[in-house]
């Protein structure tokens, strides 16, 4: 079998709806500068707004997609459309906080049959099973300890059993699909100390990563973020 080239230019979109008054949003770009810095590579990325990304072929020819945090997205159809276009073509994907609980519908719509897998904070006129719900604890500019499953892409990636990292959210992974996980390929990968999941990946794909925390915010810090490393090696083949 001939091996893919290994790529010097990368193509990244950043799904979400940009605003510099977001944590998150001013970190990003900063952490694949720096990430593509260290792989000695050229990393261009793209904001995609929800309202404008409305099919997968606004996705074909980006080497990477990271679903970006800050939700209710204006158009959550997009997210779901980012997290389905990873999963199905083997394109390298992060999600961070909301784009965490935007992976985790897709995924439970298209892959568990919860067809009526939702969201609490903006499906409140519904009668499906919620698989993003609030969290007992607000997580709104906290900080924690995360354990991270052995052998994973996650703890690969930091070197590391256990970690720390800062959060910006009120809703996390729903007691009821939090079982129904097990029944597939999207494998927990990370907790916090009471046991709540924090972060996952799936196993089937080469770089399917998706966490509570937004890890991002460490560029900010001048530390690396070596999920964005991880991304962007993924991305060079």
């Amino acid at each position: 079998m001939e091996l893919s080239p290994v790529k010097s230019t990368l193509r990244i979109a950043l799904v979400g709806d940009y605003n510099p008054d977001v944590i998150a949003h001013q970190a990003i770009p900063l952490a694949i500068d720096d990430a593509a810095a260290v792989l000695d590579l050229t990393a261009d990325y793209d904001w995609l707004a929800t309202t404008e990304l409305t099919s997968p072929e606004d996705l074909v020819g980006y080497d990477a997609i990271w679903l970006v945090p800050a939700s209710p997205y204006k158009n959550a159809e997009a997210a779901f459309i980012a997290a389905r276009y990873a999963r199905e073509n083997s394109t390298p994907f992060l999600g961070t906080c909301g784009g965490f609980q935007h992976a985790l519908i897709e995924y439970a719509r298209n892959v568990l049959g919860w067809h009526d897998a939702g969201h609490a904070e903006t499906d409140t006129d519904t009668e499906g099973r919620m698989v993003i719900a609030p969290l007992a604890c607000s997580l709104v500019e906290k900080t924690d300890a995360i354990e991270l499953r052995n052998n994973t892409l996650i703890a690969k990636a930091y070197g590391r059993p256990e970690i720390e990292e800062g959060y910006h959210c009120n809703y996390g992974v729903s007691p009821e699909f939090s079982q129904a996980l097990e029944s597939g390929d999207m494998r927990v990968t990370g907790w916090d100390g009471q046991g709540e999941i924090r972060a996952a990946e799936l196993v089937t794909h080469p770089f399917f990563v998706i966490t509570l925390f937004q890890h991002e915010r460490a560029a900010l810090e001048g530390r690396p973020v070596v999920l964005a490393q991880a991304m962007l090696r993924a991305a060079r083949g």
